[in-house]
């Protein structure tokens, strides 16, 4: 039953966090969603082709091969290439999304405790689950801060408003 729970509170979780940063990107302009604050930076764009990357990578055939698959190129992700407009890449986004939910409604109970392979290590699904929802947390926590920057007065709460 605990384990049930587990996959179930993962998915609740996660979905959370993808309704938050939509709703975060969707208080953005096309230019608020490129902008960097400085040269070093990473836009609203690239945090979100990351993690697009990123769950490409980590939930294809998850029980089954690395996570990390030989033809991502990581650093490309943190580009802009010519092809590289809001739909693209929200797109990506919302396929890996999608590929995510999809393989972790598929776990069973029995799976928690197999073992998979992030970049060579092994990790139980549990921790392999746990690793991409910190992860993914801290790029949503990203996205929001770089929205809500951009929105400013404008800016729509996610959450209670402040005294409310």
């Amino acid at each position: 039953m605990i384990k049930q729970h587990f996959l179930d509170d993962c998915l609740f979780q996660l979905r959370k966090l993808k309704a938050q940063s939509d709703k975060a990107m969707a208080q953005v302009d096309d230019a608020q969603f490129f902008a960097l604050l400085d040269p070093d930076a990473n836009s609203i764009a690239l945090i979100v082709k990351h993690v697009a990357g990123n769950m490409r990578s980590r939930w294809t055939d998850f029980l089954t091969s690395d996570g990390e698959k030989p033809d991502r190129n990581r650093d490309s992700e943190f580009e802009r290439d010519a092809g590289d407009t809001r739909e693209a890449i929200i797109a990506r986004w919302d396929a890996g999304w999608d590929l995510l939910f999809t393989t972790i409604m598929a776990l069973a109970p029995g799976d928690l405790g197999r073992t998979v392979i992030i970049r060579g290590e092994p990790h139980t699904v549990v921790q392999a689950i746990n690793r991409q929802l910190s992860h993914y947390s801290a790029h949503v926590g990203q996205i929001v801060l770089l929205a809500k920057h951009y929105a400013g007065a404008g800016w729509k709460t996610l959450s209670i408003p402040k005294r409310k």
